[in-house]
């Protein structure tokens, strides 16, 4: 039992409370306020000097696999041209003698180099060792010669791959990645996820929603990822990325979803999310809807009817409507109490959208990075968009709607970081769709723990729950909103005991996390 006490709590409940002593015993929060209880008065008490302490952050949507294996190699988001692209991938050949396969993220969308696509022909002029280099927003990728001779027939003569450029795009993208990860050893995915794991603490982030289901064969990842959730720090939930209910219902898992395999359009940066009225550069591109609307309804009444929460890809409006019709018929067809199905990413609703949304009590795990992504700047969305940038991420007019709105990174696609999540909600290029920091706190928090039914765990510091909290340097409640991005993450504490990373041995790590877990 110990008493945290001088601090500035931000409960983030839906009635919000400041309070400056929290007492936790046996990883539960049993005291909250601002005077210690008599009975309390003699337990070991930590001064924590004035901080601000809000609960542990939440990511409700991250690629964590992808994203640790990234975040331990190569990445390519700092090139922005032929010469620093080179000097990057040479700079890790000759950093990993041992590595017979090199794959990067990060890699920019066309024109960024030297005015042009980056192809097969200038990665050969690179490297001989094979090297695939994933696109920034993590839906397609290049490769170079020696690597396209290692894949098998069936990847090279996926309609998803141009062989005079070397780009795989859709099915394509996914199958060489399948081939490419089978080779990479487990105990490097473990150290990887271990030090992925590490990042995000370091970020405040306790509580995860990880889609998984793609870039390894036979569903490893998803075996992999249920494994690893009982040692790794933080609380996961997993989402699988299929349309084949089997494999999740086999598996005990109670929700469905993600991208990938239930995306149903593509992303702006490829120009084929898919829109109601074409894009502003080219009137011939509506972008593309993966599958049929009865497709997208008897996947989503299905597993409705199986008792699944379904979360669904859907970037533009063409894809949201879509979605949203999805879940209209399947609730109509079973109208269950409280399923929480999802829309993920929604980056460009309109106010019929919201209300219909509203109405079906759907979820939306959205990500206000994208708000301020330097892969894709503003001037690249207006320039295929036009004014309908205004609606992009409509946060306020969601939330006035009364949406629950989760928050997040799509890591690897953006680098997790909730604080610059707060501040890009905070300070929206659209100054009528700003909010709150409390809001933007709760997007992290409160909310983000409503999107898969941990509410009663974690989310809020009230008592009765896990003690996960976060150590800021400054109260971004009393901040000017346009510093936000400048709030440091000072410590983070899960179950009331301060996270240190000290992973050591990664066998003695796993068998100490594990026992701590259970």
């Amino acid at each position: 039992m110990k008493i945290y006490k001088n601090a500035e709590f931000i409960s983030c409940e839906d009635n919000n409370r400041i309070f400056s002593i929290l007492i936790e015993d046996k990883g539960k929060i049993i005291f909250s306020g601002n005077n210690i209880p008599d009975k309390y008065e003699k337990i070991e008490s930590i001064d924590l000097g004035g901080k601000c302490v809000v609960p542990a952050f939440g990511d409700t949507h991250i690629h964590f696999e992808s994203f640790s294996f990234f975040h331990s190699g190569l990445d390519c988001r700092n090139a922005t041209d032929l010469d620093s692209l080179q000097k990057l991938i040479r700079e890790y050949v000759s950093n990993h003698p041992d590595e017979k396969i090199v794959l990067g993220f990060g890699c920019a969308a066309q024109g960024a180099y030297e005015g042009k696509l980056l192809t097969r022909f200038d990665l050969d002029k690179i490297t001989s060792i094979p090297v695939m280099l994933v696109k920034y927003d993590g839906h397609a990728s290049v490769a170079n010669s020696s690597l396209i001779q290692k894949l098998p027939k069936k990847v090279l003569q996926d309609k998803g791959f141009n062989k005079d450029t070397g780009w795989f795009y859709q099915d394509a993208f996914y199958q060489a990645t399948n081939s490419i990860t089978s080779s990479i050893p487990i105990t490097k995915v473990i150290k990887n996820m271990i030090n992925g794991a590490d990042f995000l603490a370091k970020k405040g982030i306790g509580f995860v929603h990880t889609v998984e289901g793609v870039g390894f064969p036979l569903d490893i990842d998803i075996d992999m990822m249920r494994l690893s959730s009982l040692w790794l720090p933080q609380k996961f939930r997993i989402y699988f990325q299929t349309m084949n209910l089997n494999k999740v219902i086999f598996r005990g898992l109670p929700c469905v979803g993600g991208c990938f395999a239930t995306a149903l359009d593509g992303c702006f940066g490829s120009e084929d999310a898919a829109l109601k009225d074409s894009y502003t550069n080219n009137p011939n591109n509506y972008g593309v809807l993966f599958y049929s609307q009865d497709k997208v309804n008897n996947f989503v009444k299905s597993a409705n009817r199986k008792g699944l929460q379904v979360s669904l890809h859907a970037v533009a409006d063409r894809a949201i409507e879509q979605a949203i019709n999805a879940y209209e018929s399947a609730l109509s067809d079973l109208r269950r109490e409280d399923p929480r199905h999802i829309v993920i990413h929604a980056d460009l609703m309109n106010k019929e959208m919201i209300e219909k949304a509203s109405k079906l009590g759907l979820y939306f795990a959205v990500q206000t990075p994208f708000l301020m992504w330097k892969e894709e700047p503003v001037e690249y969305l207006e320039k295929i968009l036009g004014d309908r940038l205004n609606n992009m991420i409509p946060l306020k007019s969601m939330i006035d709607a009364g949406l629950i709105l989760g928050n997040g990174s799509d890591g690897p696609c953006t680098i997790p970081d909730p604080i610059m999540g707060i501040y890009a909600a905070c300070n929206h290029p659209n100054s009528s769709e700003s909010i709150s920091p409390l809001n933007a706190l709760k997007m992290h928090t409160n909310w983000a723990s409503k999107l898969s039914f941990d509410e009663k765990e974690r989310g809020t510091l009230t008592d009765g729950k896990c003690a996960d909290f976060v150590i800021l340097d400054k109260n971004p409640l009393n901040f000017p909103v346009e510093k936000l991005d400048t709030i440091k993450v000072e410590k983070l504490y899960l179950k009331g005991e301060e996270y240190t990373g000290d992973s050591g041995n990664i066998f003695k790590f796993i068998f100490d996390a594990i026992k701590n877990k259970l």
